[in-house]
């Protein structure tokens, strides 16, 4: 009886260093997978920032020649 407890102790031991070294391959192996992710997700953002500096400086071209506009059909009137 003796025999057969060590024998599951020992596969339980075993068994829970090979789910380890397991786990630790794989998170090895993701580590450079969420690297390049997380690069990808910067370069959105990036330009996400890009495209809305531009919409803002273009709204405010916009708002000023309109403006420029009215103000020389005023003078007109």
């Amino acid at each position: 009886m003796a025999d057969k407890t060590a024998n599951a102790n020992r596969f339980a031991r075993d068994s829970q260093r090979g789910i380890t070294a397991v786990t630790t391959i794989g998170m090895n192996a993701l580590k450079p997978i969420m690297h390049f992710q997380v690069s990808m997700l910067r370069m959105w953002a990036n330009s996400i920032k890009r495209f809305a500096g531009n919409y803002e400086k273009g709204l405010e071209e916009t708002t000023t020649t309109v403006e420029g506009q009215s103000d020389k059909e005023e003078r007109a009137a």
